[in-house]
């Protein structure tokens, strides 16, 4: 298993590397405690010209300013107050595209990722939908602007890959704000995979 370089997150496809991050194995080093998951779902999100992207119209903020920076870093975000949802900073400095990832299969640390969201059991709510996913992972706001080439957090490759066929592509979820941009296939997911969140699947 090796990390993921620089190089990978610095390039200007965000669709691609989202695409690319599926079957990559998100891992968390808190205390020395060890939990991975293998990465099933992501969304890409462009920018300031996407109207769904936290960036949209060049918009910066305390919060958003890591998007703005070289790609491979760590941008967490609080949603509703509740969940905090991890995404991975792509592109060249200054170009706020990132990557979110809603999903992903449990590998490593199982019974951490159970005392963490409080499930007596593991099932595929543990880690589907990003809430779960950063809650059994131990992400969170304040993990916000962590290299991606930390040992604390980091994405590895273990050469596992998923087969075309099994990669679909649809429109993100829960961004009908978004007007037109709302419609994009800019989400990726394995089909039939239980850890995938929503619909279509």
């Amino acid at each position: 298993m090796e990390k993921l370089p620089l190089e990978f997150y610095q390039r200007s496809n965000v669709l691609l590397i989202a695409k690319e991050l599926l079957g990559k194995i998100l891992v968390t080093k808190w205390n020395k405690t060890i939990t991975s998951a293998r990465i099933v779902e992501t969304e890409a999100y462009a920018g300031v010209m996407d109207r769904a992207s936290h960036a949209y119209g060049a918009r910066r903020t305390k919060r958003n300013d890591i998007m703005y920076s070289q790609g491979g870093f760590a941008y967490v975000y609080l949603c509703y107050g509740i969940h905090h949802l991890f995404n991975v900073v792509t592109n060249d400095h200054g170009i706020p595209h990132a990557i979110l990832v809603r999903g992903a299969e449990p590998l490593q640390g199982i019974e951490e990722m159970l005392n963490r969201t409080g499930k007596e059991k593991p099932d595929h709510t543990l880690t589907r939908g990003p809430g779960n996913l950063s809650k059994a992972l131990g992400i969170g706001t304040s993990h916000s602007g962590l290299s991606l080439l930390d040992k604390k957090i980091f994405i590895a490759d273990d050469g596992f890959r998923y087969k075309k066929k099994e990669i679909v592509a649809s429109p993100r979820i829960g961004v009908d704000y978004a007007g037109e941009d709302a419609l994009l296939h800019y989400r990726f997911f394995i089909k039939g995979n239980p850890f995938v969140s929503g619909k279509p699947n």
